[in-house]
């Protein structure tokens, strides 16, 4: 069963369309984040899901009931901003408890239910704390406590930890990835951060000027981005693009002095290509190559090598050991061609995936 449907809508603000005919469901206990860079509609999509805004048009289902026109209050969904919205004035289980207290939940099953909940986030120790005494992961998971407790239908996330450090951001994707688990429960994420959605989601939707691009498994986004927006927004570092000409199947790529066959379809009129290839789908070989070593990044465990290659385009290699070369030398490169992208220089879109010999 489908917990969240969403059927053509659209939102403007005046004259400015901000989505465009979003189609998506959400499964009952899936974990979907919407992701995509600032200004792409992500939050405005979750807040009409909230109903915080009103869609343009479309309808929205939420547990196969029609809430297009329903009040926020009465959609069955709890929310989790990026600025946590706690009372300062209130304890932690007065925060955590408050919306069942307004909901006039007796007080004693509204203590059960606090109690329960702050023992599944760790929050036992800190009921009768205020916030400012809190640290910003403490606080974010009172906010995540005030949503749960009220057993709603869908959970959404609006860039929840955007305002945390990079340790704590660690920590608390871990701590939300548990708690669905644990919960069962359907989540709705927003957030900017690549990484994020692949650690947290089920399915991501990757969303660009108000568009859905693409919907699917992090790995499948990842194997097969269905264009080059998507490649190299998914991956980090990101996908290399490398500028190709070709014909009848076979594609020359300047930049790498070779030529590749894939299997075109056929009528394809593009001679203009992007050739795409992932960083850690490159080896670096012996010196006295063809490319440049502009920048070395030693990461500990991986080191990221930026190449220049003769023609001033750019290559970007994942490498998996410490040694890596040093600015300034010249190495070649190999790629895994089974794992290269074909994409239409003039659409974007992605024409085949892996060379053929």
């Amino acid at each position: 069963m489908s917990a969240v449907e969403i059927h053509s809508l659209s939102k403007a603000f005046g004259g400015l369309n901000v989505l465009h005919n979003i189609d998506i469901k959400v499964n009952e206990g899936e974990f979907c984040v919407l992701v995509g860079p600032s200004g792409c509609g992500k939050s405005t999509l979750l807040r009409t899901i909230a109903g915080l805004e009103q869609s343009t048009s479309g309808r929205l289902k939420i547990a196969g009931n029609d809430v297009t026109g329903v009040d926020a209050a009465q959609r069955g969904i709890a929310m989790v901003f990026q600025s946590y919205a706690l009372y300062p004035h209130m304890s932690v289980r007065e925060n955590i408890g408050f919306g069942l207290k307004i909901g006039k939940v007796p007080q004693h099953e509204r203590r059960e239910r606090v109690d329960e909940v702050a023992r599944i986030l760790r929050l036992g120790d800190y009921l009768d704390r205020r916030p400012k005494q809190l640290s910003g992961g403490q606080r974010q998971r009172v906010a995540i406590g005030r949503a749960i407790v009220r057993e709603p239908k869908v959970l959404l996330f609006d860039e929840p930890l955007s305002n945390l450090d990079a340790e704590l951001r660690a920590e608390m994707r871990i701590e939300i990835a548990k708690l669905h688990k644990r919960l069962k429960a359907t989540i709705i994420y927003v957030t900017h951060d690549q990484v994020e959605a692949m650690t947290l989601a089920d399915r991501i939707v990757v969303l660009r000027k108000g568009h859905v691009e693409q919907i699917g498994s992090p790995m499948e986004l990842y194997r097969s981005p269905a264009n080059k927006f998507v490649a190299g927004f998914i991956g980090s570092p990101p996908m290399n693009f490398l500028e190709a000409v070709g014909s009848d199947d076979q594609i020359h790529c300047p930049s790498l002095h070779r030529t590749f066959s894939f299997k075109v379809p056929k009528p394809h009129a593009a001679s203009r290509y992007w050739l795409g290839v992932r960083p850690e789908h490159i080896t670096l070989r012996d010196a006295d190559g063809k490319f440049a070593v502009d920048i070395v990044e030693k990461l500990g465990a991986a080191t990221v090598v930026h190449l220049q290659a003769e023609n001033g385009e750019r290559v970007i290699v994942s490498h998996p050991f410490a040694d890596a070369p040093t600015p300034g030398q010249k190495v070649s490169i190999g790629l895994e061609t089974n794992s290269l992208h074909l994409f239409d220089r003039q659409t974007e879109g992605v024409i085949a995936t892996g060379h053929h010999s």
